[in-house]
């Protein structure tokens, strides 16, 4: 599934925090996001995905507007830098969260995560409770979890933050063979130039941060 934003808007708390972004990604390729701090890179994820409002623009998923859609039926998976995973579940009921929501049966369900813990190396971690897991450990599960309702498009906010530099290398590669293996379309916030190279095929760069709207 292809993904674009058109010409994309979007006031935070009386601040404009994107203004005009346009940009497009090809089904089954990775675009990096980039730029500094506080120049609307996780904003425009949110917006994408539909976690918040935008003033005007467009966000089409393979030529369909989708900009009014409700969060829950853009078949979007987000990977937040912070993991958000569910503390009061263990890492299958973690991944087979959305799966459940959408009302697949138990026996689907557990396919499903068989598959993505084979897929991003916890085949032995599926009971364990999150709260034991590793840095590296709980942001595969992240990933399993957005990739477990089979998500049109996916977006990973700086899925590597917090990991030592080899851990954060291996999990690049790991997060490029699986993109590539599930022929997923992504965007990817980073600032490391190291994960643009090793898993986008191409890159846009926000701009600084803009001055309040005019009223």
């Amino acid at each position: 599934m292809s993904l674009a934003v058109r010409s994309l808007v979007v006031d935070l708390d009386g601040r404009r925090i994107i203004d005009g972004v346009s940009l497009h990604v090809d089904t089954g390729r990775t675009l990096a996001v980039c730029g500094p701090s506080g120049s609307g890179k996780t904003t425009l994820l949110r917006a994408i995905a539909g976690l918040v409002p935008v003033r005007s623009g467009a966000v089409e998923v393979d030529g369909a507007d989708i900009t009014s859609t409700p969060t829950h039926r853009r078949s979007i998976g987000l990977v937040f830098q912070d993991n958000q995973l569910f503390p009061h579940m263990n890492v299958a009921r973690n991944i087979g969260y959305g799966l459940r929501v959408l009302g697949w049966d138990a026996g689907r369900i557990g396919q499903r995560v068989d598959e993505l813990l084979e897929r991003v190396q916890l085949g032995d971690r599926r009971d364990q409770d999150v709260a034991t897991l590793s840095g590296g450990e709980a942001k595969r599960v992240a990933l399993a979890r957005a990739l477990a309702p089979s998500p049109r498009v996916l977006l990973l906010d700086e899925p590597f933050t917090g990991l030592d530099r080899s851990l954060h290398d291996q999990l690049a590669v790991m997060v490029d063979r699986v993109l590539r293996d599930s022929g997923t379309t992504a965007l990817l916030v980073s600032h490391d130039p190291a994960d643009v190279a090793a898993i986008a095929q191409s890159r846009i760069d926000m701009p600084p941060a803009l001055e309040p709207p005019s009223r």
